[in-house]
């Protein structure tokens, strides 16, 4: 299927079919899979693939790059979805039911061709893995980076210029970096700007060749303006490289009606009881003094608003320590707190035994992504599956 996609930025139209592009270089070296357009208003993305990946000749490649592109019939129409957002519903259980349902809604038939492509890819080609999914946003915003929160996405995204945030997958349900992250590769979203605004496709495009030399799929000397991005995205990042973490959401439930104030954008601080929004006419106020994230200026989607707080960098190294030594082995000598499965970093805590347990101490061993019932609290920890000897050799790992 080919696909007419228009950029309001550069007022153009580009033709794309599923794969963007692929690479299969001459010498040896990594996997690396970019994702554009999953969201089919962010075009920022298919845009800027292929601006770089066309220009790039197979003698200059090591290993393997594939560009994907996502929501087909979305980017064809501008719109983020058809019926169901796409980058959430990478469930096990929905992946399961796609064998047997029928019919499929449009999504679900993108899932599937997606996932058919994602596996095929991964049992074809050789490690390390790399996913890099490009999204845009609805508000001004400082280029950035969301991880799910293991040590090898931190150190590869440390190679990069811009804010890391991490923990949002904690507050989402389904999206296509969560799904990977749990089979151990480096995965990290990239946030490139404002949906229409220009400068997101030049932050697309510094990024994905800064992440290929530093994946060291590229050599460096094959991009002559190597340095020149590295400043781009600097420079629109405002010098921030800070990492940051979620610490809550303002959820815009279906048939509800949410509106962002105006004049809100990405990392901007707020106080508490700032008036940011309204919400089936009322009025939403800061819960906190916290550092604004993401704030909704389209029709679409269920995030409101999410606030976010810098990390020192004591706790980042510290926890690195912790999950280092698998100090996470002592937390199962605490009442309440069991393994579901140890091999995959799973741990089970009962409520009404270990309320005790502060959410930052899973946090610092590496523990998000919680899935709440009455009584219990189940945590998946990255580290366990990470595929950290995939990448042993590689200078990234090694940052301090």
């Amino acid at each position: 299927m080919i696909t007419s996609v228009f950029s309001k930025a550069l007022e153009e139209y580009t033709s794309v079919s599923r794969v963007i592009a692929k690479i299969e270089g001459k010498q040896i070296g990594p996997t690396i899979v970019f994702f554009g357009g999953l969201h089919g208003n962010e075009t920022a993305g298919v845009f800027a693939l292929e601006k770089v990946l066309k220009k790039l000749e197979k003698s200059s490649v090591n290993g393997t790059i594939i560009a994907i592109a996502g929501n087909l019939k979305a980017l064809q129409k501008g719109q983020r979805f058809i019926e169901e957002d796409l980058n959430r519903l990478w469930t096990e259980d929905i992946l399961k039911d796609l064998k047997t349902k029928t019919p499929l809604v449009n999504e679900q038939i993108e899932l599937f061709e997606l996932y058919t492509i994602l596996k095929e890819v991964i049992d074809t080609h050789e490690p390390p893995f790399y996913f890099i999914d490009i999204h845009t946003t609805s508000s001004r915003t400082l280029p950035f980076i969301t991880i799910n929160d293991s040590l090898i996405n931190r150190k590869f995204s440390q190679q990069f210029p811009v804010p890391v945030v991490l923990g949002i997958e904690e507050y989402l349900t389904g999206p296509l970096l969560s799904y990977i992250n749990k089979l151990g590769y480096v995965s990290l979203g990239f946030e490139s700007g404002q949906h229409y605004d220009i400068n997101a496709i030049q932050n697309a495009v510094a990024f994905i060749k800064l992440a290929l030399v530093n994946a060291r799929g590229v050599n460096k000397n094959e991009f002559k303006d190597l340095e020149a991005e590295h400043d781009q995205l600097n420079k629109q990042a405002n010098g921030v490289k800070d990492v940051f973490e979620v610490i809550s959401l303002h959820r815009v439930l279906n048939n509800s009606e949410f509106k962002m104030e105006p004049g809100f954008k990405s990392f901007q601080s707020v106080n508490k009881r700032d008036f940011l929004a309204v919400h089936n006419g009322q009025r939403v106020l800061a819960p906190k003094s916290a550092i604004l994230f993401m704030p909704l200026y389209q029709k679409s989607g269920k995030e409101g608003f999410f606030l976010i707080r810098r990390i020192s960098p004591f706790f980042l190294k510290l926890s690195e320590i912790l999950r280092n030594i698998k100090a996470d082995n002592l937390l199962v000598l605490l009442p309440g707190v069991s393994w579901l499965d140890k091999k995959k970093g799973v741990l089970q805590v009962n409520l009404e035994v270990a309320k005790f347990m502060a959410k930052p101490i899973f946090h610092l061993l590496g523990y998000r992504n919680r899935i709440l019932d009455d009584t219990h609290i189940i945590l998946y920890n990255r580290e366990r599956v990470s595929k950290t000897e995939t990448y042993k050799d590689i200078k990234w790992l090694k940052y301090p």
